[in-house]
């Protein structure tokens, strides 16, 4: 089953939006960071007991579990940097949201990032998002920017897009 996937930058509004666009299309959606939530502990606590690695694998098994389900997807702004998941993602359709430093800026500060923990967050989160901007780009089919408007608008962007690509649904 193909799943719409929503990959990007922590901040980018992927969960957000990817709630509004399955509603819209009356498809499921998953969080994969919910998911792990759910199943296993806040992040940051997995973070600092186990390590990375450990939520790594973790958030590889929840990625598995929520493309085989399709819907609509959210994955976890670091979930692309493993390669079987990149390998996965070859199967469906991929939508980048992207989001400008300074918007990201208010959407980020307070949060309980591991990622960003340690350092002026918006710093961090600018050399993270250098860094895997050329992996989310490989994968994706397309890119929508969540900057600015509504988040309506961008919704919408995404909806028309899928209703306008073709289904390979095996």
């Amino acid at each position: 089953m193909t799943a719409i996937v929503l990959i990007g930058p922590m901040g980018a509004g992927k969960t957000s939006i990817g709630r509004r666009v399955a509603r819209s299309l009356g498809l499921a959606f998953t969080d994969t960071d919910k998911v792990v939530v759910r199943d296993h502990g806040p992040i940051p606590a997995l973070f600092e007991t186990h390590g990375e690695s450990h939520f790594r694998a973790l958030e590889r098994a929840a990625v598995v579990d929520a493309l085989a389900g399709g819907g609509v997807v959210a994955l976890g702004g670091g979930a692309v940097l493993d390669a079987d998941t990149r390998a996965d993602l070859a199967d469906h359709r991929v939508v980048l949201l992207t989001v400008a430093p300074h918007i990201v800026a208010s959407r980020i500060g307070g949060s309980d990032r591991p990622l960003l923990a340690g350092e002026d967050p918006l710093a961090r989160w600018s050399r993270i998002y250098a860094e895997r901007r050329p992996v989310y780009e490989s994968v994706a089919d397309v890119a929508f920017d969540t900057s600015s408007g509504p988040l309506a608008g961008v919704v919408a962007q995404i909806v028309d897009w899928i209703r306008t690509q073709p289904q390979e649904d095996s």
